[in-house]
């Protein structure tokens, strides 16, 4: 597909389907918390992103990923829903109490349609089905940035 770059740090093909690309000599901008039990996952995954400008972030409990995005310095937070001490929506509850919280991706290994619906209710911006796929986490990240940031890497 041919791709029109906006000049955003984002780049856009004819059919109108939004996909990071990679910030070509600069340093980590978008940074993207992942609280997830399972370490390997993140690693693995901070590897595939690092080449598109987001720096992966890893804590492995609700109470960690709390305390990180406490500090302002994260851009999205993706939260596994069955986190040791506090569960990836119980997170998310308490940040919506927080004006600066950042957009929240669930995962969910199993999910219903009442965790939808809550997640739904806690305006959680997209819920994935794990194991993920590492394209389709790429796309959902790429539309918190064009929603959020306007398209525009986030300010350092």
């Amino acid at each position: 597909n041919p791709v029109r770059d906006d000049g955003t740090g984002v780049a856009v093909n004819v059919s109108g389907t939004w996909s990071a690309r990679r910030i070509v000599m600069q340093a980590h901008r978008f940074k993207v918390l992942f609280a997830d039990p399972e370490s390997d996952w993140h690693r693995t995954t901070a590897t595939l992103l690092e080449p598109h400008g987001i720096e992966a972030v890893a804590v492995g409990t609700g109470r960690e990923a709390l305390n990180r995005l406490e500090t302002g310095e994260i851009h999205v937070a993706v939260l596994d829903q069955h986190l040791p001490q506090l569960s990836g929506l119980q997170v998310v509850k308490l940040l919506r109490e927080s004006e600066s919280a950042p957009p929240a991706i669930l995962l969910a290994r199993d999910y219903s349609n009442q965790l939808l619906h809550e997640a739904l209710v806690m305006r959680v911006f997209s819920v994935l089905a794990k194991p993920v796929d590492v394209n389709l986490l790429l796309s959902t990240l790429a539309r918190v940035m064009q929603r959020k940031y306007a398209g525009r890497w986030p300010a350092v």
